[in-house]
């Protein structure tokens, strides 16, 4: 993606966080966040892509960032899965850029944002084989996720925090709520916390997201 935004830290990068925006937003969207982050991660790079511009259905048509199309809002999402194939594709070979690069996949962890983090969640248990780092699941929801989806060993293993607003009227609690229960009941190290807002991102947020990335950091 050659309009991926990349936030260096102040130390030689031994560690990366892949984090995508949601519907309508852009690379920028979590700038602020990242900076903040790096304030307690500064040996770990953000690497913040860009979403396409297409029309969105639910949106009268009217074009905007997505990384897929949103047919209907019931039931629970219909959605256009191809491009958010496409999307999964241009995370992993994000993922793939940094191994390249010299950065162990175990310290490489995706992060997205209401439909944002729905292309991680599948790319990360659908579709990535390797190791990585984790997965944060903010506000978001798992079209692609079902009952008797079969994990493999790696992926058994990926520790995931699921955030969400108790008030959140776009991607309801309960959407999210499916998707840790889901993860849970294959056996993954999933984690929830919920919090009094609504589809957003708040201060106390941020700061457990540090707490729990330094954690996962310093394994």
């Amino acid at each position: 993606m050659s309009d991926t935004l990349i936030l260096e830290p102040t130390l030689g990068a031994d560690a990366c966080i892949i984090w995508l925006h949601g519907l309508g937003a852009d690379r920028y969207d979590f700038l602020p966040v990242a900076e903040a982050l790096q304030e307690v991660l500064d040996s770990t790079r953000f690497v913040l892509p860009q979403a396409p511009t297409r029309a969105v259905t639910i949106n009268g048509g009217w074009a905007m960032p997505s990384w897929y199309d949103i047919l209907a809002m019931r039931p629970e999402r219909a959605i256009n899965e191809a491009q958010l194939e496409e999307s999964s594709a241009q995370v992993l070979a994000l993922v793939q850029a940094q191994i390249d690069g010299g950065i162990d996949p175990r310290r490489i962890f995706l992060a997205g944002f209401s439909q944002g983090g729905a292309v991680v969640l599948h790319a990360a248990f659908l579709r990535w084989q390797g190791e990585l780092g984790g997965v944060l699941a903010l506000s978001t929801y798992a079209p692609t996720f079902s009952d008797d989806m079969q994990l493999s060993d790696s992926q058994r293993q990926l520790p995931v925090l699921c955030l969400h607003g108790t008030f959140d009227d776009v991607v309801l609690p309960a959407m999210g709520r499916a998707a840790h229960d889901r993860l849970a009941a294959a056996g993954v190290p999933v984690a929830w916390r919920d919090y009094p807002m609504a589809h957003e991102v708040l201060p106390q947020q941020i700061r457990d997201i540090g707490t729990w990335l330094v954690e996962h950091l310093q394994r």
